[in-house]
């Protein structure tokens, strides 16, 4: 069953026109990827389905429902959650308070501190440690559970390899399964093609704001990939 449809969405910020007619969509626990190089409008995507950037054209529905002119709290309220760029804790407040902010508007749900703990088991070794001691590998795992605490239907995660070493990166993607497994539609927005498409399963590239190739992610070469990339013919 589909979640989540874009429907020839144009964004924009201010006069300055970012996002192209873009369709896609995202059915119910799966994992879609959305790879492109930076500028190609993967972020914006992420920002207007969430209501922060909001779409001047087309349409967005979640489960049928119309997102088109809604708040951001409204939308996160029916089930969509952001792991943004950057992570964005709070640094003075302790790991386990940042997750239970994440809660404090929560839909019912899975996703509790003990649900969380279990899937990433060592931060629960510096729960009480404040975020902004934490190195950025233990940062990202927070900002992912906090997105969780919310119990969504869809998690958004944008560029969440950013400078992170490969092991850390490796940790988080392998807890997608588990996520999905619990039903939560995940959207991941990714530099590393790579991962990206062994991680989902499906995938889009963006560049210069419009989609140049949707494809089941095993049926996507990396030929064909480097050809909606870079903007070419695929061999």
């Amino acid at each position: 069953m589909t979640l989540l449809e874009l429907e020839k969405v144009d964004v924009f910020y201010g006069d300055l026109q970012a996002c192209f007619g873009v369709t896609l969509h995202v059915d119910e626990g799966e994992t879609v990827a959305i790879v492109g190089a930076n500028g190609a409008g993967k972020s914006t995507i992420l920002r207007a389905i969430i209501g922060l950037t909001p779409a001047r054209g087309g349409a967005q529905r979640l489960a049928g429902e119309s997102l088109v002119g809604l708040p951001c709290d409204v939308i996160a309220r029916k089930g969509v959650a952001l792991v943004p760029e950057g992570r964005r804790l709070f640094g003075s407040l302790s790991v386990e308070d940042n997750l239970l902010l994440g809660a404090a508007h929560a839909r019912k749900g899975p996703w509790s501190l003990d649900r969380v703990y279990a899937l990433f088991p060592a931060m629960r070794e510096f729960r009480h440690q404040t975020a902004g001691e934490l190195s950025g590998g233990q940062q990202q795992m927070v900002a992912v559970a906090r997105a969780l605490m919310t119990n969504p239907r869809l998690l958004l995660c944008d560029e969440i390899s950013l400078g992170l070493a490969p092991k850390i990166v490796a940790d988080i993607y392998a807890c997608f399964d588990s996520i999905s497994a619990a039903g939560v539609a995940i959207v991941v927005v990714e530099q590393d093609v790579g991962r990206a498409r062994a991680a989902s399963n499906r995938l889009y590239c963006l560049l210069k704001g419009k989609v140049t190739l949707a494809s089941p992610s095993r049926e996507a070469t990396m030929e064909a990939i480097a050809a909606a990339y870079f903007g070419g013919a695929a061999a």
